[in-house]
């Protein structure tokens, strides 16, 4: 996350509680702000819309329809954002900035690639859909897959502010497009969410074009077997992969699930209760953002500096010391932030799901829920210290744990009946999350060992 850590700690400087409430939205605007403006101004349209602009059947094969673009999209450019992270951070260290444009847009390259095989493959089977319908989902699917890839670029900017109010602008005009434009069925609502993810989509693109000058246009540095972690390719796919893995299952099960449109499926029962529970962890990511790119980042280069410069064991031996504290006190606080929130969330749960309208059916998933996507906060931060620590592989057991468990769970928690439905979930992320402390633990105590061997490996 290279630039939002500098940008906090100077927001932080200032010392006061004003500063402090900016940092802490800062953070959580970069965390959380993509997928929690997404879900937002997709409810917003749900809620707004249906039978009122749209027929009830129309809104919800359009948000159906959208779930599985956001889901596709997440996993398939899932593949390249950690290596990208990796990348850039390695091209900023070394001061060579005019790489970091060429090899996004060979990314971009690649991604569409993938993308356009997969989703042309999935829309080739769909007897249902209009053709021209089936080229405006493929059109936001590729726009989708590209844009989560050049978000990593967005924080090694400093127009934060300028960023978030772009994201807000495009999805309040699709909010508005959506209500006040003659009504075209579902083939309008596409053409709308596509044309609002191509603004969205440009825009970030020129921010970062903007801010990278480059002398090249193209450039597959990034796939260069001597100079990329491909480790990190399988950590980034199975994360993305391991989250909505579970979804997948209740999406395809026959006793969970039906037909809304052609292929695509929904799980009524399963998914409002989760997407409402995910807009639950943003205090949570905030902390997260700030404690870790800000504390634990600090403390975490000063070590390694340390170890490069030749600086004596005891010094090694201290600054160690305050990473492993920092390190603690930044789960710690995440924990101690996002279980205040989650104990709110549960005694305003049913109050909630009245103010919205839904059946308090939903009432015990939305707990269980609840308690999942706060785990989940947890395994991030883990997932985040390892990467810091460069234990790839760690990672990779970590996420591959968890995607295993999420689909094996799930079928499990179907199969013994409803009472079970979302245990499958929390409980992956509650061993996951119990995995990788324990990980972390003994990866700590022989960090300057194996930090030595690096050295002169």
């Amino acid at each position: 996350m290279a630039g939002i850590g500098f940008e906090l700690r100077k927001i932080l400087k200032k010392n006061s509680l004003l500063s402090m409430l900016e940092a802490y939205g800062l953070a959580g605007l970069i965390s959380s702000g993509p997928w929690v403006l997404s879900i937002l101004a997709l409810l917003t349209i749900g809620i707004i819309s249906v039978g009122v602009v749209f027929p009830t059947y129309v809104i919800v094969q359009f948000l159906v329809i959208v779930t599985y673009m956001m889901a596709g999209s997440l996993i398939i450019s899932g593949l390249f954002q950690l290596l990208l992270t990796r990348f850039i951070s390695d091209l900023l260290f070394a001061e060579q900035d005019h790489r970091i444009v060429p090899n996004l847009l060979g990314s971009m390259l690649v991604t569409t690639m993938i993308a356009a095989a997969f989703g042309g493959a999935v829309l080739a089977i769909c007897d249902t859909i209009a053709p021209v319908e089936k080229l405006t989902i493929f059109t936001s699917f590729i726009l989708l897959c590209n844009q989560w890839l050049i978000i990593i670029f967005l924080s090694g900017m400093k127009e934060y502010y300028r960023i978030f109010f772009t994201m807000m602008f495009c999805y309040g005009l699709m909010v508005l497009m959506s209500i006040f434009l003659p009504p075209f069925g579902l083939l309008g609502l596409l053409l709308i969410f596509c044309f609002c993810q191509a603004i969205l989509t440009f825009a970030f693109l020129y921010h970062v074009i903007r801010d990278f000058p480059a002398n090249q246009l193209i450039s597959f540095e990034f796939l260069n077997f001597k100079k990329t972690f491909f480790s990190l390719i399988l950590c980034g796919f199975l994360y993305n992969l391991g989250v909505w893995l579970d979804k997948f299952v209740f999406w395809f099960r026959d006793e969970t699930s039906h037909q809304v449109i052609d292929v695509f499926r929904a799980s009524f029962i399963y998914d409002l209760p989760i997407f409402i529970a995910y807009l639950a962890i943003v205090p949570g990511m905030a902390v997260f953002m700030l404690r870790m790119e800000t504390d634990f980042a600090d403390a975490c280069l000063k070590f390694y500096d340390a170890v490069r410069e030749g600086a004596t064991l005891d010094s090694i031996y201290l600054l160690k010391d305050k990473m492993v504290l920092a390190c603690q006190q930044s789960i710690y606080e995440i924990f101690k932030v996002q279980g205040l929130t989650l104990a709110l969330l549960i005694l305003w749960a049913e109050d909630i799901l009245n103010f919205l309208n839904i059946d308090l059916a939903y009432l015990h998933l939305l707990y269980v829920d609840l308690v999942g996507v706060s785990l989940q906060v947890l395994v991030m931060a883990i997932l985040n210290v390892m990467y810091y620590l460069d234990k790839r592989y760690s990672a990779l057991f970590l996420t591959l744990l968890m995607a295993v468990g999420n689909l094996v769970l799930a079928y499990i928690s179907i199969d013994i009946g409803p009472t079970f439905y979302g245990y499958g979930f929390a409980v992956t992320m509650l061993v996951t999350t119990i995995t990788g402390l324990i990980m972390l633990d003994r990866q700590f105590d022989d960090l300057e060992y194996q930090t030595f061997m690096l050295q002169r490996s």
